[in-house]
C-alpha cells in the first residue's frame, strides 16, 4: 500500500510541476507556447551537426543565431588557469532572433584540439573570465558578444568549436580550422 500511495504522491507532484512551469493561460499565449515546443522538438530532431568555416553565421530553427570569429593565439599570463603554452581565443556573437528571452547558462561550448577536448582558459590579465552573467537574458531580438578561450598545444593542431543553444537539444553548429 505504500509504494501506490507513493506513486501517487510522485504523479501529484510532477502534475503541480508540469501546470507551475508551463502555466495556466489560455488563449494566444497557448499558442505561443505549442509554437516554441514545436521548435523545440523539432531541434531535438536535428542529429546532424553544421560544420561550419569561422566567421559564418548559423541560425538554429529556434530563432538563436551565433557566429564566431577566426580563432586569435595568444600566450596566457602567468596567473591564466590552466597554464598552457599556448591559447586561443574566440569572439562569439549570439542574436536572439525568437520571440521569448533566451539565457545565456543554456549555451553549450566545447573546443576540440587534434581530437582532445580543450580545457577553457581563464586569464583575467588579458580579459578572458568566462561567460560572464550567464544568468542573464537576452531578450526577443538582443544580441551579446562573448568572448572565450582555450588551452591549445604548442604545435599547430585541427581545432574545431561547437556551439548548442540549449545542452538539452542535439542541433550544434561546429566551426573548423586550424591553429
Amino acid at each position: 500500500m505504500a509504494p501506490a500511495r507513493t506513486r501517487g504522491f510522485a504523479l501529484a507532484v510532477c502534475v503541480l510541476f508540469t501546470l507551475t512551469a508551463c502555466g495556466t493561460t489560455t488563449g494566444a499565449s497557448s499558442t505561443t507556447t505549442t509554437a516554441n515546443e514545436s521548435v523545440v522538438a523539432e531541434e531535438r530532431s536535428i542529429k546532424s551537426e553544421q560544420a561550419l568555416p569561422f566567421g559564418d553565421d548559423f541560425q538554429f530553427q529556434s530563432g538563436i543565431t551565433v557566429a564566431v570569429t577566426a580563432p586569435k593565439t595568444f600566450t596566457p599570463s602567468e596567473t591564466a588557469y590552466p597554464q598552457s603554452p599556448r591559447a586561443v581565443a574566440f569572439d562569439i556573437s549570439i542574436f536572439n532572433g525568437s520571440n521569448r528571452p533566451y539565457r545565456l547558462s543554456d549555451l553549450g561550448v566545447t573546443a576540440t584540439v587534434a581530437s582532445s577536448p580543450a580545457k577553457q582558459v581563464m586569464d583575467a590579465t588579458q580579459g578572458f573570465n568566462g561567460i560572464v552573467n550567464a544568468d542573464r537574458d537576452v531578450p526577443p531580438r538582443g544580441n551579446v558578444r562573448l568572448t572565450l578561450a582555450f588551452a591549445i598545444p604548442a604545435k599547430p593542431a585541427p581545432l574545431s568549436l561547437e556551439l548548442r543553444p540549449d545542452r538539452a537539444i542535439d542541433a550544434t553548429a561546429v566551426y573548423t580550422g586550424s591553429v
